[in-house]
């Protein structure tokens, strides 16, 4: 026993080593396995990742805000992280130059700048190259197809998944993408997850245009064009102190919004006023500090215009944590046009030379959209490497002015550089709307495009062609046509399927902004579930078949036509692109009048209003068979249309075409007008008037506006006359009622007088038969007569009751009378209390004929239309108020500056300073200015907060405040003689 227990020990000894031992041997394989992975060889050239760190117990607050928008739930899938709402910016070191081959210097121009080194990995601390590579499994293995998506193309090279890296250099290795952006299909439970940010990569180029045919910028000296601005003479000395004065608070204003966004909001896309808060709404690239940068140098604001600018250095363009697509137009005009605008009023000072150099780095990025096989962009572009490997067309439903607003910025920046490939992007662009304007029956409305036009470049209605080849010779030969450079417009490859707007992998590639107006977003789908494919030996998908067209409408019928939201920009750049190319293009020149002379016959109207206003709005026609024929209107004043003043103003200037330049002044007052009338002095985003007749003889009637507000108002009248026609018949029914209960009352006196009589003689009666002597023995009692009267027998199971009588009326429980009937008959007989049930007539009680219900009366159109101005704040001559908010937009003070410059009319500045007045008294919070929710609420300052919008949009000091001030500038300060705005109102150099 003892032997036993001993060996018992022993034996336990042994089992407690061996487990040991195999612990301590695990951890040393793994050790090595890890040394060995470091140690193989890389197939792909790519430069081996340092090894991961041990990852700590708890991670500090930042380490979290770099961790990837995914992470592998299960084998085969991947599930979405909340992507970090506030990460820290990155600092890169300033990026390497490297020549391009397009850059073509233009005559007496600086040397041409490089672009700039693109960063291709995060360089956070900690960060590493690329994510660590999973280990190979055999090749042939399922988990190679499954992690990879397709077979190794050499048994050596075994299954190499990669997340990160450049697409492969043939695209029969292009890896499958899953339904989350960034990943492949099935990568495993045991990979490695990757830990680095997602950067931008230039993808593969599909569709390049050859360097002998790109559309190289006009050279030569520049034309002679009219002077825009008025001659101002010697300022008065009390002029000038009024407006200095007015010059500081607007001054004021902006220093107020600067700080606030610079306190709750640096290096964020925009500030909440309201919460103190920031928002990304544009990638997370600081859009107020970019969008603001010539703001702060026009106002001297020097030391913060520097402190931007060191900002300026650390933004990454090549990825953001916050969008999976890229808003192009918006990017564009805020991020590309700020960044050259400040370059450009620096006086081009090598001291800011990183903001030509950021210009560059953003422009490379967003010259992706532009390979298409029509070369029109792509308006909407998911940036990640995954979503870039397949080709993409541009929308079947792309918005006029998303699509037509890049000519300036890039025109610019390729004088700038002297890169062609900049303004080849955009001349493409201009050239597709020139041959749609010029194509006959090409819009409803000659000179003025729909709202949405079909930029893919595929006739999809059109039968397929029986016979069409797309193998990658014919395809590299489509893309080096020389009708690619010479007609873009009719070049055109053939489309995928799958719908319009996308590109073939199912990226979601256009479509029109969310408020329909100039700066509301939308977001688009992700990728499809399923990978696309299969494709040719080049990559092409082998059904990438369509019919060529031209741009054209994007829309059911003829489609909407204005000046408004998602078109206006398009044609405010002719003139101005038409400036910024020296009048070396005259094809600007040429479509800006077609523009006018149609704006001017199909959409200018006066409205109606009391005063008789001589002033223009632009109305929103309707097309249903595609023709001008048969248009229906809305008449709208929205604040997007009011840039039109100054359109047509400066086109009136530099095109010498007075008429123009008149009705630029009215259409501008129009929009003051509108701001006058409001109850907050501010006009609304989005409403509606009511139009004279004749421009030129229109007088106020309010019986007419009161129809205008009253839909109803022939209904309502109808109901009127109905509720008079009923209201007659009920009197004349009340009469007869009446005459019916007088007639019942006066015959129920006299048949009360009667039952009195009645009550009286038997009461007679019982008193004489009670002073008779009596005989108790007698058998029966005597009549009158002298006869015995005889009682009938009680019924059959009813016992005899007594007879009773209450002042000489029988009651229940009396005995049979004379002729048998119970004396209740006799109570009916004689109508007193109760009618009889032979005689329907008497069913009712007297006088309880009920009268019909009295008819109800309507609501009069002249009371339904006083309850409706007092209820909504309806000012005269307005009709609808459909949308109320002021977001601080700028396109009203714009034309009011441009008029001011103009016509050197003093009157401007006094119509500005009380618009000034009024958005600041509505607008202004503790941490900036926010949008207001209702223009005709006039809360005090205490509820003010209850109705803002809690939202400052980055053109508030891009361009609402910057006008404000060029308006009390002396007009030295960015004259209209040597510079030209763009939409997003960044100044850029005329030629001279």
């Amino acid at each position: 026993m003892l032997r036993l227990r001993r060996y018992r020990v022993l034996l336990i000894c042994a089992l407690v080593i061996t487990v040991l031992l195999y612990h301590v041997s695990k951890n040393s394989q793994w050790d090595h396995s890890q040394e060995l992975w470091h140690s193989r060889p890389n197939p792909q050239g790519h430069p081996k990742p340092k090894p991961p760190p041990p990852a700590p117990a708890s991670k500090p607050d930042h380490e979290h805000e770099h961790e990837h928008e995914h992470r592998p739930e299960s084998q085969g899938s991947t599930r979405p992280q909340k992507p970090p709402q506030n990460p820290p910016p990155q600092k890169y070191p300033p990026p390497a130059h490297k020549d391009d081959s397009d850059a073509q210097p233009l005559p007496n121009q600086e040397p041409i700048i490089k672009i700039p080194q693109l960063k291709t990995a995060d360089a956070a601390k900690g960060a590493m190259d690329y994510p660590p590579k999973p280990r190979n499994p055999e090749p042939s293995s399922p988990r190679c197809r499954r992690c990879c998506g397709w077979q190794p193309t050499r048994a050596d090279q075994g299954c190499h998944c990669a997340w990160h890296e450049a697409p492969p250099s043939t695209h029969d290795d292009y890896q499958k993408q899953d339904n989350n952006a960034g990943f492949q299909f099935g990568r495993l439970e045991e990979d490695p997850v990757p830990t680095t940010t997602v950067h931008w990569q230039k993808p593969k180029e599909w569709f390049p245009v050859p360097e002998e045919s790109l559309i190289m910028l006009p050279t030569g000296k520049p034309k002679p064009i009219p002077s825009v601005q008025f001659a101002f003479g010697e300022e008065l000395p009390a002029a000038k102190e009024k407006r200095e004065e007015r010059l500081a608070k607007v001054k004021a204003e902006a220093q107020h919004a600067w700080s606030n966004y610079k306190k709750y909001a640096w290096t964020h896309d925009e500030i909440k006023p309201v919460t103190k808060k920031h928002n990304d709404p544009f990638c997370g690239w600081a859009a107020t500090l970019v969008d603001s940068l010539d703001t702060l140098w026009i106002m001297g604001l020097k030391d913060e215009f520097d402190d931007a600018v060191e900002a300026v250095k650390d933004i990454d363009f090549t990825t953001t944590p916050y969008r999976e697509d890229i808003p192009v137009f918006e990017t564009i005009i805020r991020y590309l046009g700020g960044l050259v605008g400040a370059f450009d009023v620096t006086g081009q000072d090598d001291k800011y030379r990183v903001l030509l150099d950021k210009a560059v780095e953003l422009a490379e990025i967003v010259m992706s959209v532009f390979d298409t096989p029509n070369r029109l962009p792509i308006l909407y572009y998911s940036w990640k490497p995954i979503n870039n490997v397949n080709p993409k067309r541009a929308s079947a439903s792309a918005g006029v002015a998303e699509l037509g607003s890049m000519s300036m910025e890039f025109t610019r920046l390729a004088q700038l550089t002297g890169k062609q490939k900049y303004y080849d992007a955009i001349a493409r662009i201009t050239n597709a709307f020139e041959d749609l304007q010029n194509r006959e029956n090409g819009t409803a409305i000659p000179g003025i495009f729909p709202q949405n036009v079909d930029a893919s470049g595929c006739n999809k209605t059109a039968p397929l062609p029986s016979t069409l080849e797309n193998s990658s010779e014919a395809a590299q030969k489509q893309a080096s046509d020389e009708e690619l450079g010479n007609d873009p417009v009719g070049y055109s490859t053939p489309s995928n399927d799958y719908g319009s707007g996308s590109d073939y992998s199912g990226a979601s590639t256009g479509g029109e902004r969310n408020t329909g107006s100039h700066r509301g977003l939308q977001k688009r789908n992700g990728p499809p579930t399923s990978a696309p494919g299969p494709f040719n030996a080049k990559g092409l998908p082998v059904d990438w078949e369509c019919v060529p067209q031209n741009l054209t409408s994007g829309s059911f019928g003829g489609g909407s036509y204005s000046m408004g939201g998602n078109q206006d920009s398009a044609y405010e750049y002719f003139p101005k692109q038409y400036l910024l190319l020296g009048g070396l293009e005259p094809k600007y020149r040429t479509m800006h009048e077609k523009t006018a002379e149609a704006v001017k016959q199909y959409l200018l109207f006066r409205p109606m209003a009391e005063g008789d206003p001589d002033i223009l709005f632009s109305a929103k026609a309707y097309s249903t068979d595609g023709t001008a024929q048969k248009l229906s209107y809305e008449w709208e004043v929205t604040h997007l249309t009011c840039f039109l003043g100054g359109m047509f103003g400066l086109g009136g200037k530099i095109f010498d075409r007075p008429e123009d330049v008149e009705i630029g002044i009215k259409l501008a007052d129009g929009c003051v007008w509108a701001y006058e009338v409001m109850p907050s002095g501010i006009m609304p985003e989005y409403s509606s008037v009511l139009p004279c007749k004749k421009p030129d003889d229109c007088h106020f009637d309010e019986a007419t506006w009161y129809r205008a507000l009253d839909s109803s108002a022939d209904h309502r009248e109808k109901q009127m006359e109905d509720y008079y026609t009923s209201l007659a018949q009920w009197k004349k029914k009340v009469e007869e009622v009446e005459e019916m209960n007088q007639a019942a009352e006066a015959e129920k006196q006299a048949e009360e007088l009667k039952r009195q009589a009645e009550g009286q003689r038997r009461a007679a009666e019982e008193e004489e038969r009670r002073k008779r002597p009596t005989n108790s023995t007698l058998p029966a009692q005597q009549g009158t007569s002298g006869q015995q009267i005889k009682h009938a027998p009680p019924a059959s199971g009813v016992q005899r009751r007594d007879f009773v009588e209450s002042n000489g009326v029988p009651t229940q429980g009396t005995p049979n009378s004379g002729n048998g009937e119970p004396i209740r008959d006799l109570q009916n007989s004689l109508n007193l209390n109760s009618p009889s049930p032979s005689d329907s007539s008497n069913q009712k009680p007297l006088g309880e004929v009920t009268l019909p219900p009295a008819p109800i009366k309507p609501q009069t159109h002249l009371e339904y239309v006083t309850q409706r101005i007092q209820k909504e704040h309806i000012p005269s001559g307005f009709v609808t108020l459909n949308d109320r908010r002021y977001i601080l937009r700028p396109e009203a003070i714009e034309s009011v500056w441009y008029m001011y410059r103009i016509t050197g009319n003093p009157q401007w500045q006094e119509k500005g300073w009380r618009m000034f007045e009024a958005v600041v008294r509505a607008t202004r919070h503790d941490a900036g200015h926010s949008a207001i929710r209702d223009v005709t609420s006039t809360e005090t300052p205490a509820r003010r907060e209850d109705t803002m919008e809690d939202s400052m949009e980055s053109f508030w000091l891009a361009e609402t405040l910057k006008y404000f001030y060029l308006l009390f500038a002396t007009p030295d300060v960015i004259s209209l003689d040597e510079w030209v705005l763009n939409t997003e109102a960044h100044p850029f150099r005329r030629p001279t």
